[in-house]
């Protein structure tokens, strides 16, 4: 044990008694915890369409609309803050362990348990943390909720509505972990992403939903816009500018539709890429095994992490630029050059804020430079040039500096991994049995794979940025929804394997 106990500890016994989930005593078999799984995706979908009571939708803006899909909320709901709060307040705990300024080791169950406990008290403070600003800055009451409750009284209700919401979402994410299978939040992000993309191919409704549906007014779904389209159109017309309605026309054009399909098929094949390192027990003779150094080593964190980074400074330009107190500020107040927005936009339409945003599809970038006469978005060739490159450079080095990072902190780096397969008892075969020896054999294939996986899924993210995804499902989320569906897929496997063979349960860590 340590020296010192880390001081969390002190804080324990106040987050101990926040409302939990209970884990269970025993076995929980596979029908039950799929039970759990559907029951907690159903109850989402219901709180995704439970509006805040007493909000001015009209005159509210979404802070994080760009990034909606990717934050597993819904705007001008309860879940207005989605899994923000949550996945804020884990980064800051696994960053601040793995960088050791918190003394917590979390192979120890007491340690962990520590680790749990005050993480549902810091996921609260996140929750206030980013609820207040919301809601005295951009959530607007209506103006009945105000006659009855008062300014600040009205504001504070939003943001206890808010505060629930998100509470109940961190606790559906243990009854996941605990009760189902794989993790709550991961199932909440692929459930949005795939809305998005499902209503995005196949809304039949027309775009404008308050005037009648026609050629200037198409269903909004890809397909549907299609068919209307092929169906009320002549040849000729088709000829003249039916195919680049289809294709290019906003919203939700058949290019976003391709491109989400190729971005699916090309993350499936580089998640199931791997290299084996072989490994045979040092003591068992005939024992052998392999270790696995997948492609996307780094998984999808470093983009979530590049995503993260890149939403805060749009928030923070947006309110530099619109803030009634802040524009005030000399220098940085009010200047274009950090951020220029339009009214009532959240998106950047100019300045450095600007570059640093993903392009909305092939329209918002590759058109402009094309056709400036028909597509012109108030920039020049040159500028969208430089939005393309800059974006896709960022989002490539950012994520890169963020793999090599999440690699080092949470034990996934040479030395670490050289260290587990000793623990193990096992060796790579014609090597000497000492973990300095497997450290140099790691070393020829981990940081180089930890540097191209970063690189990978930035490009990738990029790149479905650029192209454009149905529904603005967004590239960083598409790649997320479909690495976490790999994953559940392949825990759904082992849950089956162990409920069928229990001796594979405790193999794999089963109770």
């Amino acid at each position: 044990m340590d020296e010192q106990p880390s001081l969390l500890y002190k804080v324990k016994p106040i987050s101990d008694r926040l409302p939990a989930v209970k884990r269970p005593e025993g076995h929980v078999h596979f029908r039950t915890k799929m039970m759990w799984v559907i029951v907690v995706l159903v109850v989402y979908f219901i709180m995704t369409n439970v509006y805040v009571f007493g909000l001015d939708q009209s005159e509210s803006l979404d802070l994080f609309a760009q990034y909606r899909t990717i934050m597993a909320g819904a705007s001008g709901t309860i879940l207005q803050l989605g899994i923000g709060p949550i996945v804020t307040a884990s980064i800051i705990m696994q960053l601040f362990v793995g960088a050791k300024i918190i003394k917590l080791d979390l192979t120890s169950r007491k340690d962990k348990a520590c680790y749990q406990s005050v993480l549902k008290l810091l996921v609260i403070v996140m929750i206030l943390v980013e609820a207040i600003p919301q809601v005295f800055g951009y959530l607007e009451p209506s103006d009945t909720f105000v006659s009855t409750f008062g300014s600040a009284g009205a504001k504070l209700l939003i943001i206890l509505q808010l505060c629930i919401g998100s509470y109940l979402v961190f606790l559906f994410d243990e009854v996941v972990s605990k009760w189902g299978i794989g993790s709550g939040i991961s199932l909440f992000i692929a459930a949005g992403v795939s809305q998005a993309v499902f209503t995005g191919a196949l809304n039949w409704y027309a775009y404008d939903s308050s005037a009648a549906m026609s050629l200037s007014n198409p269903p909004a779904g890809t397909i549907p816009k299609a068919i209307y389209i092929i169906m009320n159109t002549s040849s000729a017309e088709m000829a003249s500018g039916g195919y680049e309605t289809i294709f290019l026309g906003q919203p939700n054009p058949m290019i976003a539709l391709i491109g989400t399909i190729v971005i699916f098929l090309v993350v499936v094949y580089l998640e199931s890429s791997r290299i084996e390192l072989p490994l045979s027990h040092g003591n068992a003779r005939g024992a052998r095994g392999r270790y696995p150094i997948k492609l996307m080593y780094a998984s999808n964190i470093p983009v979530i992490l590049m995503s993260a980074l890149l939403a805060n400074i749009s928030m923070i330009a947006l309110l530099l630029y619109s803030n009634d107190f802040l524009s005030s500020i000399p220098l940085i107040g009010g200047n274009s050059a950090i951020g220029y927005f339009e009214a009532d936009s959240t998106t950047a339409s100019g300045g450095l804020a600007w570059y640093l945003s993903a392009p909305q599809g092939l329209t918002d970038w590759l058109m402009p430079i094309l056709d400036p006469a028909s597509y012109g978005n108030s920039h020049t060739v040159l500028e969208n040039l430089c939005h393309v490159l800059v974006y896709g450079s960022v989002m490539i080095m950012g994520s890169i500096m963020f793999a090599k990072f999440w690699v080092e902190t949470t034990n996934l780096g040479p030395e670490a991994v050289a260290n587990q397969i000793q623990r193990s008892g096992m060796q790579i075969p014609g090597f000497r049995r000492d973990p300095r020896v497997l450290k140099r054999v790691l070393e020829r294939y981990i940081p180089t794979i930890t540097i191209l996986s970063g690189a990978l899924i930035g490009g990738l993210a990029a790149c479905a940025d650029m192209i454009g995804t149905t529904g603005n499902a967004s590239g960083t989320g598409l790649l997320l929804a479909v690495g976490i569906l790999i994953h559940f897929y392949e825990a759904v496997g082992r849950e089956q394997m162990m409920e069928m063979n229990p001796v594979m349960r405790g193999f794999f860590g089963g109770e």
